[in-house]
């Protein structure tokens, strides 16, 4: 069959290309048949497509010549230009691409998500723009994007503009052993170790929540609570100076808001202990009761600690660190509000005798807690024109605060799934597109090949079907072509 009325049956050139001569002559130009040797290796001769017009590939050695490219059935047609602009990608290195080449329909192959690939040409077209569609998930589309090799900037360009802040590397000590104290307390996860001192840390941290909570009662004797305490502390005390003295910089220590909140934890009771051996030696405090009290309250933030071994908590707060637009907003809007409403129920009860309402930073008060919807009912507008501001002020906080919730619940969504995608995600096989084996081909067929002739060899196919395949473009007669039994090519 010739190799026009091949492509001619087949329907390619994406809208089903018509050949405007159906029974052409016999050309000496045009491509030869493919050669059988009895080893399995099929040699494909092409000649260049400046002479023969009936191909797809409207020749590769000028860039401006175009390529197919089929996603599970739907067809794509570019420039090859538009793929020189990123050579490092899947798509714009010949080298790379040349796997996923079928010569019988001269394109290329990709068994892939369909709907990602608008946004990865568009990547192409656009010189480095990435635009998810709506409807793909996020999981889906970063899987293409590292599939088609688009390169870590682009990924991280396509996380900012989700909106999503940039994640920082944490480097590892040099030093074998600062190494493996820093993996065993900072890391959980990296070994049983580590798990088990994490395990530690945590039944600490609850039983000195729990001893902070039960010494304010006036019937328990307070001596072993401070034993307990003192243990709690000892502990929290060599955690934390071990990771101080394995973390890889101390610079980047100080900056991580958790390690502040281990180092406020232990400080309460070092001020404490000293406030009372002053006063065991009858000394005069040198803090007043009111300040002791404060930093005693300094202690519950050691329930903060648990955060570093909980991945709810991690989740809330990387939630709010990338929802703090959201936040900042809320909290205007909130202020606007109780500046209005307050000013306006002031005025609407300065006339009754008996209001509450004695001046507007009196009324702060009422407008918070009716915007919020808490309600305690200290306060209550008694006037008809101060009960329709209060009916107002409630309409309003409504409004107010649900208008960024959804977003906020957007932003707690992806990370969740994320964290729960990465504890679940097991080792898979994808089947790979690729149409050769490995290892046999080279580099040096394909849809990018050089200009003039050109011989393609390729020992067998690694295709899931066995059966007849026509040997040539215009042989007189179908050839069978056995397949190499083989597993398909797969990629992690």
């Amino acid at each position: 069959m010739k190799g026009t009325e091949l492509e001619q049956e087949n329907g390619v050139l994406g809208g089903d290309y018509l050949n405007p001569n159906p029974n052409p002559d016999p050309d000496p130009t045009e491509d030869a048949p493919p050669s059988q040797n009895n080893n399995n290796e099929i040699s494909v001769k092409r000649q260049s497509p400046r002479k023969s017009g009936a191909s797809l590939w409207r020749g590769s050695p000028g860039l401006s010549e175009r390529a197919v490219i089929n996603v599970s059935g739907l067809r794509f047609e570019t420039q090859l230009r538009t793929l020189a602009q990123f050579p490092d990608t899947l798509l714009g290195d010949p080298a790379k691409r040349v796997r996923y080449y079928d010569p019988l329909r001269d394109e290329y192959f990709l068994d892939r998500n369909r709907p990602c690939f608008d946004s990865i040409l568009y990547f192409y077209q656009s010189g480095g723009r990435l635009r998810r569609p709506a409807h793909v998930p996020l999981d889906v589309f970063m899987d293409e994007l590292r599939f088609y090799q688009l390169g870590s900037d682009a990924m991280a360009r396509f996380r900012e503009d989700e909106g999503f802040p940039r994640e920082e590397e944490r480097p590892l000590p040099q030093n074998e052993f600062q190494k493996q104290l820093w993996l065993l307390f900072e890391y959980p996860d990296s070994s049983s170790a580590a798990r088990v001192v994490a395990i530690i840390s945590v039944m600490v941290i609850l039983i000195s929540i729990v001893i902070f909570c039960l010494e304010t009662l006036p019937d328990i004797f307070h001596d072993p609570f401070f034993v307990v305490e003192t243990i709690c502390i000892c502990w929290f005390s060599f955690e934390l100076l071990v990771r101080f003295g394995a973390c890889p910089s101390k610079t980047a220590f100080f900056r991580d808001i958790m390690n502040m909140i281990d180092f406020m934890a232990i400080i309460p009771y070092f001020v404490t202990l000293g406030t009372e051996l002053a006063r065991a030696k009858g000394g005069t405090p040198a803090m007043s009761l009111a300040i002791i009290r404060v930093i005693r309250l300094v202690r519950v933030f050691r329930i903060f600690k648990l955060s570093r071994h909980s991945k709810g908590l991690q989740i809330l707060g990387q939630t709010l660190k990338a929802s703090m637009r959201e936040l900042g907003l809320l909290i205007f809007f909130l202020f606007i509000g109780v500046i209005l409403f307050s000013s306006a129920v002031y005025f609407a009860e300065a006339d009754h005798s008996d209001t509450a309402f004695t001046s507007i930073p009196e009324a702060f008060w009422w407008a918070v807690v009716t915007m919020t919807t808490v309600g305690y009912g200290d306060m209550s507008p008694t006037t008809v024109g101060g009960k329709v501001v209060g009916s107002l002020c409630a309409i309003a906080g409504v409004l107010t605060i649900s208008l960024p919730v959804p977003v906020i619940v957007s932003n707690f969504s992806y990370f969740y799934h994320r964290e729960t995608e990465c504890e679940d995600q097991q080792e898979y096989h994808h089947v790979s597109t690729s149409l050769w084996e490995e290892g046999e081909g080279g580099e040096g067929g394909g849809g990018g090949g050089e200009g003039g002739e050109a011989t393609e060899k390729r020992k067998g196919f690694s295709i899931p079907f066995h059966g007849e395949l026509l040997d040539g473009f215009s042989a007189g007669e179908p050839q069978r072509i056995d397949f190499l039994r083989q597993p398909l090519v797969t990629q992690v």
